[in-house]
């Protein structure tokens, strides 16, 4: 990801973006207009995943999105009113806005990708490994193989004390059917 990217980048996206999308907000589409007309706020302008990490974020969507319309976070509050969010932007021209994107194949898209820098702001704990990914996986598995043993097992033993030949005899065959994930 980008560390840094020229606001005429910058300017060029938002551009393109506006061209190629309509936003579920209109007043988004004005506040993306407002910054590809001011150079130095434009500067302080970072496109960034997950805005509600950061200080000074706003998520705008497009109608292919399944996310918000609009929202605007300061300081842990959080509005859908894109005028505050507007006028946040205009009186505070040095500090800096961080503006995630929500429309389909966003992260696919070359020209979105090219402008979008890395989020300080994410909490360590925000990307889960590969790894530990199949480990949780593993021990779901592990845990739903041993729930469906031991349910069978509790049946055989009820079928058993019941002298119920023809469940005793499923619920075995069930039990040798089980295999753990791994081992299929």
């Amino acid at each position: 990801m980008n560390t840094s990217v020229s606001v005429q980048d910058k300017k060029t996206f938002i551009k393109w973006f506006l061209q190629n999308y309509q936003l579920k907000k209109r007043e988004s589409v004005w506040i993306l207009n407002y910054l590809t007309n001011h150079d130095a706020l434009l500067a302080h302008v970072h496109f960034i995943r997950e805005a509600r990490y950061c200080p000074r974020g706003i998520v705008i969507s497009t109608h292919c999105s399944n996310d918000v319309p609009f929202r605007f976070y300061k300081n842990h509050i959080v509005t859908t009113d894109a005028e505050k969010s507007f006028h946040d932007i205009r009186l505070n021209r040095e500090e800096p806005i961080y503006i995630q994107l929500s429309f389909e194949n966003a992260h696919q898209t070359a020209n979105y990708v090219a402008v979008l820098e890395d989020n300080p702001y994410l909490p360590d704990d925000f990307f889960i490994t590969k790894r530990e990914k199949e480990l949780a996986k593993e021990l779901l598995d592990y845990s739903l193989f041993q729930s469906q043993k031991k349910y069978l097992q509790a049946k055989i033993d009820q079928a058993l004390d019941e002298k119920d030949q023809a469940s005793f005899e499923r619920f075995v065959k069930r039990l040798n059917k089980l295999q753990y994930p791994s081992e299929q």
